[in-house]
């Protein structure tokens, strides 16, 4: 109740004490902090306008030249859904760079374009939905597994890979106040959050153990929060613990606001407070007033949605105070002063930043570079790659080959132009036959063309695509088109339009945006087995935005390529890899499994088992795992406790020049219940052929924080042995260890 009681507080002592001019309102004044308007603009509003406030579609109140706000923006891999942007490839992609300082540049460029639009949209007096300065990304849930639809928004598997990326987006985002923000990121979906899609609305996560929670789930989170000064925070839709998300005070007011001090935004899912109310879902409230008050009074401070209109019923009724309100209103009016909503453009330096920069040179070199380094490699029998650059040898074909729209994900921005793989190879080595050979699931080919999207109620949305011809082959057929040529490269894998956010597509394998297997679909494992059987050699690129079974693969594949969902200039990257023209460095962010038995059930939130940090079996793929087309020797690793930091000499040996990730996991002997091995560092190393360098991490104090069952919480032990685990993936045969005794 204290913190409720802050707000009124304030806003009486500042009414009473603060002396300003006739013609300047205190909450118009720039010379006063951002806090200090938001209090007196709070308490000029009614109880029908501060619930308006808290809508993410904030509309204006116009008696208080208050202007209409839009809190809901998206630029998950660029700026999403307003109009032309540079489109990067998929965030799982991109962890699979290890490359964060390539990432902020990234996200700062992101950031650039979405400033622009929006100074342009404002000067239009109107800014709507996914137009605004705030913007709900980074998604740092972990992907606990393959089958979930949306991991590929997230950086992988491991909560200090999506802490460190997210920290990079947070940075690019937000930028240096100066003293207004750039832009807020948000940090989603907290917590425990990774599908199954389908039951997301009615899903109750009841018994997950301490450790699981501290341990895996909420590390990312504590991070953006307390180390990267992330301005958002979006609550998810499922209960946990019996309580949605969104109504949850141990998650808001406990953990975020009490143990980890954040002062920044709650916001709530699409449709999520709905969810605490509406028949077949969660059921904790009687109505939609009800259902606002408690989401307000645990600390969701906007709604995306409507139910927040019921705001004024609620107080009436006495399910909220019109103090608790205030609380929320306070914050959201100070987040939009430090963005500069209120000021003039000659006060806010951001707004300075020309239209030009959307989808420039610059940006489009910035999203190839990216698209290059996240290639990884992951088979290359006898050296099949890179292939020569010989037209006449070589036939394209595959599902993905020629599909734009594949390249771009999820909550994709309008690319100027997209350079498919297929226009990539034949850029590089002239025109080449392609036969798009089969759908992604089917023999049934259909060729579309994409028109505009369609968005459902909680945000997602589906691309409508058109229907321009459709024939039916046959695997025979198939073969027979490639008689005559030596090598196949076949661009398949899945799609965007089947895994991501509660897709209503019909396919095998597919079940409403997430998959029920995680085996390449049949009918193109039919086709790369009789490509290999007429003795063709073929090289697989796959494209997905999580891990694929490709275990038959191995056999029937000379090559496999994993290129993700590589943004507008994937096929340029992709044509650069094969030929040559650029050497694969890119390493697995989450376990590729060898096939469908090795996973554990979907809906079971319990760590052992999952991932590389827990899984106990042989993947086909490690985590960390990538080869190269040069070759990589570690010397011996050395621990400084007094410096905080790992260092080891790393020669290439081969006779390309090449980059090699050097990876840093730490492990700790005797407890049964931990990780096997879990990521506390990295470095990119870039080397001409012959050289050497010595590879720097650092590995200070806080790096062995471990939990500690006596206290249930994260720390440094005062005394124990660990191991550091250093090498070039995750699998014991690429490590060294060294033995640490605190």
């Amino acid at each position: 109740m204290r913190r409720a009681l802050l707000a009124p507080i304030i806003i009486s002592s500042l009414t009473a004490t603060t002396t300003v001019s006739a013609q300047v309102l205190p909450y118009k004044d720039p010379s006063l902090t951002a806090h200090e308007r938001a209090v007196d603009l709070c308490s000029r509003l009614t109880t029908e306008e501060k619930a308006r406030i808290m809508l993410d579609r904030s509309k204006a109140v116009e008696r208080l030249d208050v202007p209409e706000f839009a809190w809901w923006s998206e630029a998950l891999h660029g700026v999403g859904r307003n109009g032309y942007s540079t489109v990067f490839p998929s965030c799982i992609g991109m962890a699979a760079s290890f490359d964060d300082v390539l990432l902020e540049r990234i996200y700062t460029a992101i950031s650039d374009e979405a400033r622009a639009k929006n100074t342009a949209q404002r000067k239009t007096g109107h800014v709507t939905k996914y137009q605004g300065l705030s913007f709900w990304t980074p998604n740092i849930n972990i992907f606990r597994d393959p089958r979930w639809g949306r991991g590929q928004e997230t950086y992988g598997e491991d909560p200090y890979m999506n802490s460190r990326m997210g920290l990079a987006v947070v940075r690019g985002l937000q930028g240096r106040p100066s003293p207004y923000y750039k832009l807020y990121a948000c940090a989603k979906h907290f917590a425990v959050h990774s599908g199954p899609e389908k039951i997301r609305h009615s899903f109750n996560i009841d018994d997950l153990s301490p450790r699981d929670l501290w341990e895996t789930y909420l590390p990312a989170f504590k991070d953006l929060v307390q180390v990267g000064g992330v301005k958002e925070v979006m609550c998810a839709y499922q209960r946990f613990e019996g309580e949605p998300c969104c109504g949850s005070t141990r998650l808001l007011q406990q953990i975020l606001r009490d143990e980890w001090g954040f002062q920044g935004i709650v916001v709530s899912d699409c449709g999520a407070i709905t969810d605490f109310w509406k028949e077949g879902r969660h059921g904790v409230s009687a109505d939609a007033a009800q259902a606002s008050a408690k989401a307000v009074t645990s600390g969701t401070d906007v709604e995306c949605g409507s139910e927040y209109k019921s705001l004024p019923e609620a107080v009436a009724a006495g399910y909220i105070s019109e103090q608790q309100v205030d609380v929320s209103v306070v914050r959201l009016l100070e987040g939009r002063f430090e963005l500069g909503d209120f000021d003039p453009d000659s006060l806010v330096e951001w707004t300075r930043i020309p239209e030009s920069v959307i989808a420039c040179d610059e940006h489009k070199e910035l999203a190839l570079q990216m698209a290059r380094q996240q290639m990884v490699l992951l088979h290359n029998r006898d050296n099949t790659l890179p292939l020569e650059k010989s037209a006449d040898r070589i036939m394209v074909m595959g599902p993905n080959a020629a599909d734009s729209t594949m390249l771009w994900g999820i909550y994709f921005g309008q690319p100027t132009h997209s350079v498919t793989v297929l226009e990539g190879i034949e850029a590089k080595i002239g025109s080449v036959r392609y036969d798009k050979a089969c759908d992604i699931t089917s023999l049934t080919v259909t060729e579309q063309t994409a028109g505009r999207s369609t968005e459902a109620a909680d945000g997602s949305t589906t691309l409508q695509m058109t229907v321009t011809d459709t024939k039916t082959n046959t695997v025979d057929d198939i073969v027979a088109a490639a008689s005559d040529v030596e090598t196949v490269i076949f661009v398949g894998g899945i799609s965007p339009n089947l895994e991501k956010e509660q897709a209503k597509v019909e396919a095998p394998g597919f079940d409403d945006g997430d998959r029920t297997s995680i085996e390449l679909p049949q009918v193109q494992r039919d086709i790369l087995r009789a490509l290999h059987e007429a003795g063709k050699r073929v090289v697989l690129v796959n494209c997905s935005g999580s891990a694929v079974a490709l275990t038959p693969e191995i056999e029937t594949c000379d090559a496999i390529l994993q290129a993700w969902y590589p943004g507008e200039q994937g096929g340029t990257a992709v044509a650069d890899v094969l030929f040559g023209d650029f050497t694969p460095e890119g390493k697995l962010p989450v376990t590729f499994y060898k096939d469908d038995s090795q996973l554990l059930p979907f809906d079971d939130y319990a760590m052992q088992g999952r991932t590389y940090r827990f899984f106990d079996g042989e993947p086909l793929f490690a985590f960390g795992y990538g080869l190269s087309y040069t070759t990589f020797s570690l010397g011996t690793a050395v621990y400084d406790a007094a410096e905080g930091r790992v260092t080891v000499d790393v020669t290439n040996t081969g006779l390309r020049d090449g980059t090699e990730i050097v990876q840093v996991y730490l492990s700790r002997p005797g407890d049964d219940g931990g990780p096997l091995k879990t990521l506390r560092g990295f470095t990119r190393v870039p080397l001409k052929a012959g050289e050497t360098r010595t590879a720097v991490i650092d590995m200070p104090r806080e790096s062995f924080c471990w939990w500690d069952a006596g206290t249930n919480t994260m720390r440094v032990p005062d005394d124990g042995t660990f191991l550091l685990m250093v090498g070039t993936s995750s699998r014991n045969v690429d490590l060294q260890t060294i033995d640490v005794d605190l």
